[in-house]
């Protein structure tokens, strides 16, 4: 469970460059981290970890289901709501280490906290942008296991036509707090997919052109 390189199958084109959330796939994390849908806790109650997942995925329906922040000239004030709620539980800094992989240990300390934020906001969009969008999901919290200070908590989305798959989260105490720094989707881990595209671009382009790339993903972000 601790933050080493994980596993997962590479995705197709660059994220940033196509808009598809890493190959649109059942990856898009937080439309399904933080479903508009319905908690199911095991039969047992939840234990500590769950509950800080779960505290996350109440704020976010609470922000979603809000009428006055639906309408259209409320959307700033939504977007502000849901980001201060994600960065309630991502470790962006973590998820952005791991997801340059040896690339970020190739990076001096300025270049490192200049990555964090960009990496932050392109992953922040494309949950704002799918969450808003999707409704109905159920998520059932099936276990979760600690191991000192990491900690999997392991769930199961289904969505309005029935369709099941599974998603855990992977975290790590972070002073007295439990902060996400993988999400892992049917098999398929955020991190590892992030780090091979990225990785992809440094090794055709360098490192420069990745952040030239996102820089301009944030700008047309911040541009809306």
């Amino acid at each position: 469970m601790r933050p080493a390189p994980a596993r997962g199958r590479l995705s197709g084109p660059c994220p940033m460059i196509k808009g598809g959330f890493l190959m649109k796939m059942k990856l898009m994390l937080v439309s399904v981290l933080l479903s508009l849908g319905v908690a199911v806790w095991p039969a047992q109650g939840a234990a500590t970890v769950t509950a800080e997942v779960k505290k996350v995925v109440d704020e976010v329906v609470r922000i979603v289901s809000n009428k006055e922040l639906k309408n259209p000239k409320f959307e700033g004030k939504r977007r502000a709501e849901l980001k201060r709620a994600i960065g309630s539980i991502f470790d962006y800094t973590q998820m952005a280490k791991l997801c340059l992989g040896a690339n970020w240990r190739k990076r001096t300390p300025a270049e490192q906290k200049a990555f964090v934020p960009l990496f932050e906001t392109l992953l922040e969009n494309s949950y704002a942008t799918k969450i808003e969008s999707y409704n109905n999901e159920k998520i059932v919290y099936l276990n979760e296991n600690v191991e000192g200070d990491y900690a999997e908590v392991k769930s199961k989305v289904i969505t309005a036509r029935g369709e099941e798959f599974t998603l855990v989260y992977q975290l790590s105490n972070e002073g007295n707090k439990w902060m996400v720094y993988d999400v892992v989707i049917e098999g398929v881990s955020l991190v590892a997919n992030y780090r091979s595209q990225f990785s992809r671009i440094i090794q055709a382009q360098g490192y420069n052109e990745l952040v030239k790339k996102l820089q301009s993903k944030s700008a047309e972000i911040k541009a809306l």
